[in-house]
């Protein structure tokens, strides 16, 4: 797919991962990008070709609505989270914050279900699940769980919307705003989180973004898994 000149959703488009394949869409001349998150205030990104709106991912009526006005469109892509996620043992982990980690599947089923309807017949879908999905360390049940289902959702539903296309982009360790740490609390966090990966640091949402590009243009891919992680898989 040639993206110039396509009219493009990104869900959780004002910061991180999402932010970053925004401003890489732009070097491929779109003619529109929706960027759409519940605070779309953070976007500081001043193009003329992005449109911003407040959406929650779990509210299915405003998703919807949204979806309804917009009209025919080209390509879709989630970033959202949907909330906050659990970390920890499983035995000991509060069960109300393992099922809000679920909040990430909704989300994507909402968008998904009601833009696929819009969704041109040669446009495609781009999720992003996670590397605990198919590979969990300690502490990551909860992801790990909800990452398997966004990507089992993807795979089950690429026949039923075939000939659009729908993928996964799958990051290992990101270094994005959504850590709260700072200096070098933060650093050693990265650093041990990430030291037996085969490539011992922290990605970039460039690099998640370069990735999320090339699902949308390879037109010979769906229901595909692509790995950003720095060998965590292998490692």
């Amino acid at each position: 797919m040639n993206i110039s000149g396509k009219k493009i959703v990104v869900f959780g488009g004002t910061s991180g991962i999402g932010l970053a394949t925004i401003k890489l869409l732009l070097k491929h001349n779109p003619s529109k990008i929706y960027a759409l998150s519940r605070n779309p205030k953070r976007l500081k990104l001043k193009n003329k070709k992005i449109i911003t709106e407040q959406i929650d991912v779990l509210d299915e009526i405003k998703v919807k609505s949204f979806f309804s006005k917009l009209g025919k469109y080209d390509v879709l892509i989630s970033t959202a989270t949907g909330g906050n996620r659990a970390m920890g043992p499983f035995l000991t982990m509060s069960m109300q914050g393992f099922k809000n980690s679920f909040d990430k599947l909704w989300g994507y089923t909402n968008v998904v279900r009601y833009g696929t309807k819009f969704l041109k017949d040669n446009g495609n879908i781009v999720l992003v699940s996670g590397s605990p999905a198919r590979k969990c360390r300690p502490g990551q049940i909860a992801i790990s769980s909800v990452g398997g289902a966004v990507e089992a959702f993807a795979r089950g539903i690429a026949p039923e919307i075939a000939p659009k296309r729908v993928n996964i982009v799958s990051p290992g360790i990101i270094d994005t705003p959504m850590s709260p740490l700072q200096g070098k609390e933060r650093d050693e966090f990265y650093k041990n989180t990430t030291n037996s990966n085969l490539i011992p640091r922290a990605g970039t949402p460039d690099e998640v973004a370069q990735g999320i590009i090339f699902a949308i243009e390879n037109e010979f891919i769906t229901g595909t898994t692509i790995d950003i992680d720095g060998g965590w898989l292998i490692s």
